[in-house]
């Protein structure tokens, strides 16, 4: 897999979304920030709110073809996904992806772009960037961690040791090497079962989500399982679990819990509490490249 693609100051970057609407008010303070960090946007059809379809940015064919022009465009050297939300595993059936594996770009997004990152992945065997989003972080004023592993994304930095915050612990001992590969929680068990499910065989898990309740957090750790993803893996990472609360703290097991019963006896190594995911301080993660993971020196290497 690539690993050689980056941006530099002046790149025409595509702003599209593949999932929910930009919020009005966020879309010109999210293409300032852009601008800021030396980047040329180019605004696609499916940012502004009036194409808006319901609960997504604008319809299934919208989306998907902003994605598919983006990737064709030989000005465009960046793809980055303005927000996340709901909708991106309904246009991947829309996607050509053998024309998006010949035109390879910096791709950023999290959250429900999760969906995206898989395909690229494996269809396109082209490296991603689990990074934050214009219009969810970048737009108002965030954290230099949160920053400084962006621009090392976006501009080619992102290799060697991967300062992880110091809320990292060690769940199960050993060392791992392979691709990094997930993103959200919900996303990666959405993808079990369809033809861009996420293949984890010898790759270093990595997995966050937002706003589920601990036994929703079990029910789809479970599946993974139960699908063998855990089991096939060499190494797990395990981000933030924001807002996801006990429903009744004295009836529900707790996440530490969920995780010794249902993670570790797959006995492969874990590090918890990575500062990446839904709050801040957030690092930027490069998908489909190879890490090496140090569960007990809690450290994490990308490699070139």
């Amino acid at each position: 897999m690539s690993t050689s693609l980056s941006l530099y100051p002046g790149a025409r970057v595509a702003l599209l979304c593949a999932s929910s609407a930009v919020p009005e008010e966020r879309l010109e303070p999210s293409i300032q920030a852009v601008k800021a960090l030396g980047l040329d946007p180019v605004v696609y059809p499916s940012c502004y709110y009036v194409n808006r379809h319901g609960y997504f940015a604008a319809d299934d064919a919208q989306r998907a073809k902003d994605l598919q022009d983006a990737f064709a465009d030989a000005s465009v050297q960046g793809v980055l996904c303005i927000r996340g939300g709901y909708g991106a595993n309904r246009i991947l059936p829309l996607l050509n992806w053998r024309d998006i594996a010949r035109h390879p770009k910096v791709f950023c997004g999290y959250s429900d772009v999760t969906a995206l990152h898989i395909a690229l992945n494996q269809r396109c065997h082209m490296p991603t960037f689990h990074t934050p989003m214009p219009s969810t972080e970048w737009y108002k004023e965030t954290d230099e961690f949160t920053m400084t592993y962006l621009r090392r994304a976006l501009f080619g930095a992102l290799t060697g040791p991967l300062p992880m915050g110091d809320t990292v612990e060690t769940l199960q001992s050993g060392k791992a090497r392979g691709a990094l590969c997930g993103g959200n929680l919900s996303l990666v068990r959405d993808s079990l079962g369809t033809p861009w499910e996420l293949d984890t065989r010898g790759k270093i898990l990595f997995l966050e989500d937002v706003g589920e309740k601990t036994y929703r957090l079990d029910g789809m750790l479970t599946q993974l399982r139960n699908a063998g993803k855990f089991d096939d893996c060499a190494g797990i990472l395990l981000g933030y679990w924001t807002d996801c609360p006990p429903e009744d703290p004295e009836k529900t097991l707790e996440i530490p819990e969920i995780l010794r019963e249902v993670v570790l006896p797959c006995g492969k190594p874990v590090l918890s509490g990575l500062s990446c995911g839904h709050s801040t301080p957030t690092m930027s993660l490069p998908l489909g490249r190879t890490v090496v993971m140090d569960a007990d020196e809690k450290t994490l290497e990308a490699l070139v």
